[in-house]
């Protein structure tokens, strides 16, 4: 089964966002309806932990200094290098994409054998890959100010603001996210507001395909 023949087969929405925006927070949301959650950074995360799929070619490109003790990726060390070397992060995606584009394709049809009654495909860099996009029915984009997102991934990962900012300027705009998005999700007030857009939001997925 490929992307091609899961969007046949169910739902298949998109959400995306700058780092800090809140996608985890609507995901898990949107999770407790029934959805089906297919996150690629979990995913990435997955394979490059120790004896991932992912490890010895890493090792084999980047060298052994970029393997912790543990076995598993130095992702501070590698995120340093991919945000200096243009060609360094090419040569990690080259890597790491096919593998989480396989295991997220193995996740979806998991999910469709279950019969979720959608597929929610968390991915940061939906809207710059339309290996992914094609296949999408319905773009979610979780917002935020950039101040917002700074402060959080700033508190959250404890990395400098220039660290955040690095990897702001690799990701799409605000503005063109949401010029491509379908619904936006403002995550900027309360839980409870939150709450109440994604609640929305289900019950607008839910007819896509009854449209």
């Amino acid at each position: 089964m490929n992307l091609s023949t899961l969007k046949d087969a169910a739902t298949l929405v998109g959400l995306t966002g700058g780092i800090g925006s809140g996608k985890s927070a609507i995901a898990e949301r949107l999770a407790s309806y029934g959805a089906s959650i297919v996150d690629s950074d979990v995913i990435a995360h997955q394979i490059t932990s120790a004896g991932g799929p992912a490890i010895e070619p890493i090792r084999e490109r980047f060298g052994s200094e970029f393997i912790q003790a543990d076995g598993a990726l130095d992702r501070k060390k590698m995120r340093v290098l991919v945000f200096e070397d243009p060609h360094s992060r090419k040569a990690l995606e080259a890597i790491t994409h096919p593998l989480i584009r396989t295991k997220a394709i193995e996740q979806a049809r998991l999910a469709v054998e279950n019969q979720a009654p959608y597929i929610v495909f968390v991915v940061p860099l939906l809207l710059e890959s339309s290996d992914w996009l094609q296949f999408i029915d319905h773009v979610v984009v979780a917002d935020c100010s950039e101040a917002m997102q700074i402060q959080r991934v700033m508190e959250r990962n404890d990395l400098t603001r220039q660290e955040v900012e690095s990897i702001l300027q690799a990701q799409a705009t605000r503005t063109e996210r949401l010029a491509q998005a379908d619904t936006v999700v403002k995550n900027m007030g309360s839980l409870e507001d939150l709450a109440e857009q994604v609640r929305l939001l289900h019950q607008k997925i839910l007819q896509i395909r009854k449209s």
